[in-house]
């Protein structure tokens, strides 16, 4: 074997060292989350009097949802007198006109809602929150993004935490109104699921930082301001403000009992938009606060789990110099008769996609589901991360190398359920860009690899191979069929109104 050769094995093997362990960061998360699994967040205290709250709706470009979703927050059950609804809508298309309307409709039935526009889009969604609140009332303000549909109870069920005055934010559980829409939308639901119920729970309860989500929670106004207010140089501005309020001392609640429906994206070029500004805005934001987080008296505890959670989508960088590596390493091994060392793979391969499949099943377990409903999206839910390693190494990147760039939002069409998507603009399609090429090309890759392994009998490597090959293929295919869906779709309605 040459230097080369033995340099670049060991480099493979550096490789999975790290995933194995990023990996393994799932069964600590798992493990936290059922050592406090019953250590339920009750209220500490009882308010003397109902504060007075302001509910913002930041829009932009959403008029498929926003209606739904104005009427949906006026239904919430709290005193009228003092509830406040403020839309901050920065939209630019047909949205307008359909908000202000259902806003004035609100106003005559008694609601105190305003429609708040401004003059320019500076810093996007955070410029807007920030905006909204220097005209807002409320001593707390809650968040609700366009697809979202808020129960009528969920004010019932946070304000009363905030008799303690610690506490500065309260955050619900994400549910999915289209779950069954498609496997794609039944995959983005699991991972939000293992997100939520595991993650924010295991966190949360264990005394560790999470995070707003940036929609479907409620602020304690003093809070924003003492963590320095909506700051826009991330793409994540409620992760940057979560971690800075923390930082300050102030304490969070998750309620994953208390569920607020929404709609996950249909369209994968949306689905992949929104995992984008998602890594990009985490990988900013360690950036920009985790030496702060390091340097700290906080536990160590406390700092290992912040760095984790805030530099976790570093393994997507990992995850493509992996894909590249895995196929040659696998021919290298082989042409120098190493045969038996491809079962040095199996313990790092494992300890990764195994806990993948233990977190998401714990996840889908606590929801009651069956065994087969737990497991059956598994081998999808493991080809689809790695499907996706390519669109969120490009965000890390980006993010390392300082590149700036606009706040994307991820177009939402009303979809629910198993209904077949009506007439989308073409506006509200995930933008198509040249990355579903270089998916096909990892796809290839992979295929002609699973060719040498099947025709050399290297079957240990067999399962991996199909695992990386079927997930580039299937998110670069979609990346560039599925935008032409509604299109078609468009055309088949139009016929039938003829017809």
């Amino acid at each position: 074997m040459t230097t080369v050769e033995f340099v670049f094995l060991g480099v493979y093997f550096a490789v999975l060292c790290v995933l194995a362990v990023y990996g393994s960061h799932r069964y600590r998360m798992a493990f936290l989350y059922y050592r406090h699994k019953f250590n339920l967040p009750t209220p500490n205290g009882r308010l003397t009097r109902l504060p007075r709250v302001t509910i913002q709706l930041p829009v932009f470009n959403e008029m498929y949802v926003v209606e739904r979703l104005i009427e949906a927050v006026c239904r919430i059950e709290y005193p009228r007198d003092l509830l406040e609804v403020q839309v901050l809508d920065d939209s630019t298309d047909e949205t307008t006109g359909i908000a202000r309307a259902a806003v004035e409709r609100a106003r005559t039935h008694g609601t105190d809602i305003s429609y708040v526009r401004r003059t320019n889009r500076l810093g996007f969604k955070a410029g807007a929150l920030a905006h909204g609140l220097t005209l807002a009332t409320g001593e707390f303000v809650a968040v609700f993004d366009a697809d979202f549909v808020p129960t009528p109870d969920f004010l019932e069920r946070t304000v009363p935490f905030f008799a303690d005055t610690k506490v500065g934010m309260v955050q619900v559980r994400w549910g999915h109104l289209n779950r069954d829409f498609s496997i794609l939308t039944q995959a983005q639901s699991i991972f939000l699921d293992g997100h939520f119920i595991i993650e924010h729970t295991a966190r949360n309860r264990s005394g560790c930082f999470f995070n707003f989500n940036g929609t479907a929670g409620i602020w304690r106004r003093t809070c924003i301001t003492d963590a320095g207010g909506w700051q826009h140089d991330t793409l994540t501005e409620d992760l940057d403000l979560s971690y800075r309020a923390q930082l300050r001392g102030w304490q969070f609640v998750f309620l994953p009992e208390v569920v607020s429906p929404a709609e996950v994206p249909v369209d994968m070029n949306a689905f992949k938009s929104q995992q984008h500004r998602w890594a990009k805005g985490s990988i900013q934001t360690a950036r920009k606060l985790l030496p702060t987080i390091l340097r700290s008296n906080l536990p160590f505890a406390l700092k290992q789990e912040a760095f984790f959670h805030l530099t976790n989508n570093l393994a997507y960088l990992l995850m493509v110099l992996l894909s590249v590596l895995m196929p040659l390493s696998m021919v290298v091994r082989f042409n120098h008769g190493l045969y038996s060392t491809l079962f040095l793979d199996l313990p790092f391969c494992i300890t990764a996609t195994a806990s993948v499949c233990f977190f998401y099943v714990a996840a889908q377990r606590e929801q009651g589901l069956n065994w087969w409903e737990r497991v059956r999206y598994l081998p999808f839910l493991m080809s689809l991360g790695i499907g996706l390693a390519i669109n969120n190494a490009k965000a890390v990147v980006e993010a390392l190398l300082s590149q700036e760039s606009g706040f994307t939002r991820t177009p939402k069409t009303g979809s629910e359920g198993k209904d077949v998507l009506g007439p989308v603009k073409r506006g509200y399609r995930g933008k198509k860009t040249l990355m579903p090429v270089v998916e096909l090309c990892f796809g290839l890759y992979f295929t002609g690899a699973l060719w040498f392994a099947v025709d050399a009998g290297i079957w240990t490597s067999v399962p991996f191979l199909v695992l990386f090959q079927v997930g580039f293929l299937y998110v670069g295919l979609m990346s560039l069929f599925q935008g032409r869906m509604p299109v078609r779709r468009e055309v088949r309605v139009a016929l039938a109104a003829e017809a």
